[in-house]
């Protein structure tokens, strides 16, 4: 049953992933979600059933469009199999209980906004509103201990976000501002610190190896919400193994370093 679960969960994850690629895509655009129908940015041809498969078009395909052959972007199959696959692992990380919901609902927000985010520079504040709303009343329904350990989070995550693109003078987009609100309301006050944490690490090693090779160059904006999106995944599901590990190496160092 439990492995029917996970299939399951796979595949809804593969469908609302295909989903989330036109939600990110469109959104920041001003686009419906609804019309015009998906086609090939090409040459415009709408695509049939047989081409919408999740993951399994885009390899049948071998990756071009069926009517003028042109190369489709490997982006899309790739954030629905990384949905899929993050769907697929939650219950795994959080057990099969309320939380599972705020797992699915907050990796959801984080595929689009990383859609978005790499395809447009924005984060709408559309994107962020709608998943705000919902994650408040799950975080209502499965709360935090305590539960002011959410609003402590959104206040730190958002306040210094803010703090950095005002000394920046707008090396912070206002969409990273509010997304870091949301995710620290999602992951409360130790969380956000280890989200801030990761996806600046992660950012920084990014940006290093893309200029070694020279992939970017040192005045080209690189979008952060991927980044944060990335640290606040490995948070959520790792925040309590992680901070354990840093208080273990860190203490057992302190107490080498007073014996020395």
């Amino acid at each position: 049953m439990e492995l029917f679960l996970h299939v399951y969960l796979f595949l809804v994850g593969a469908v609302l992933g295909s989903f989330y690629n036109v939600v990110g895509l469109r959104v920041a655009k001003g686009m419906s979600i609804v019309k015009p129908r998906s086609h090939c940015t090409n040459c415009g041809q709408t695509l049939t059933w047989k081409e919408l498969f999740p993951v399994l078009s885009y390899l049948f395909l071998k990756g071009r469009c069926r009517h003028c052959r042109k190369s489709v972007s490997p982006k899309y199959p790739l954030f629905e199999l990384a949905t899929a696959c993050l769907f697929t692992i939650s219950p795994l990380m959080v057990g099969w209980s309320k939380e599972l919901l705020v797992a699915l609902v907050f990796l959801s927000l984080l595929v689009i906004i990383t859609v978005s985010d790499l395809e447009t520079m924005l984060i709408p504040d559309k994107i962020l509103l709608f998943f705000l709303v919902l994650l408040v009343i799950l975080r209502f329904i499965e709360p935090l201990t305590p539960w002011w350990d959410s609003l402590v989070g959104a206040g730190f995550g958002f306040i210094l976000f803010l703090a950095l693109a005002i000394v920046s003078k707008g090396g912070m987009g206002g969409g990273d501002i509010k997304l870091m609100g949301v995710i620290g309301f999602v992951l409360g006050f130790q969380g956000t610190i280890l989200t801030i944490f990761l996806s600046s690490f992660i950012g920084a090693v990014f940006g290093i190896a893309a200029v070694v090779m020279k992939k970017a160059k040192r005045k080209n904006p690189i979008p952060f919400g991927p980044f944060l999106a990335i640290g606040a995944i490995l948070s959520y599901f790792y925040h309590e193994a992680m901070f354990d590990w840093y208080i273990n190496v860190f203490m057992f160092g302190g107490v080498i370093w007073g014996l020395s």
